[in-house]
């Protein structure tokens, strides 16, 4: 039986963990996103990502041990976000002009990435030009004067390499939770 709580990335044959280097190259990228996305600099943040993004945050469900591989909602299923690169940029928009009713005043965010795991293609060389990483994560968000939010799960991405750096193709985000206890889904993962 797959254990659901491992990342789906080390269960394909052909790959294998990243080199030291690179995994430190990945995680240093993941902690300048943190950062753009901490400091509010979504137009930058958009600039990470692939044109083709796959942004998706399934609902999670309380399923019977027997049953864990249906804990999370598949593609084509409901989800918290299913979104490509055009209703990120809309997104990041609307945050933008000072008058989204859940970010105005603008909430304070910090996100914390840790565990992260990269893999590669088995046959590709020392540059690969593709990346799977799994990921933790603590993302905090107050707004105003006592809304708080903690949000806290795992990511699963895929990245591509590309003459101006990495880029996410692909990003799976894992609530911890299946009640969403925040009373909006505005931050970025």
């Amino acid at each position: 039986m797959n254990d659901p709580t491992r990342p789906a990335a080390p269960a394909a044959p052909d790959r294998r963990p990243a080199s030291l280097d690179l995994w430190w190259e990945i995680q240093d990228f993941f902690y300048a996103e943190a950062d753009l996305l901490d400091q509010r600099r979504y137009d930058d943040w958009l600039a990470l990502l692939h044109p083709d993004i796959e942004y998706r945050m399934p609902l999670a469900r309380n399923m019977r041990r027997d049953q864990m591989s249906r804990e999370f909602t598949q593609p084509g299923e409901a989800a918290w976000f299913d979104e490509g690169l055009q209703t990120l940029t809309q997104r990041v928009a609307q945050i933008s002009t000072g008058i989204h009713w859940a970010e105005e005043p603008a909430s304070r965010v910090s996100h914390l990435i840790t565990n992260v795991r990269v893999w590669v293609d088995a046959a590709q060389g020392v540059q690969p030009s593709r990346v799977w990483a799994a990921s933790r994560f603590i993302v905090y968000q107050n707004r105003l004067q006592t809304e708080t939010a903690l949000f806290v799960g795992r990511r699963e991405d895929e990245l591509c390499r590309e003459e101006a750096g990495w880029k996410i193709r692909r990003r799976t985000i894992y609530l911890s939770q299946n009640v969403l206890q925040a009373k909006a889904l505005t931050t970025f993962f």
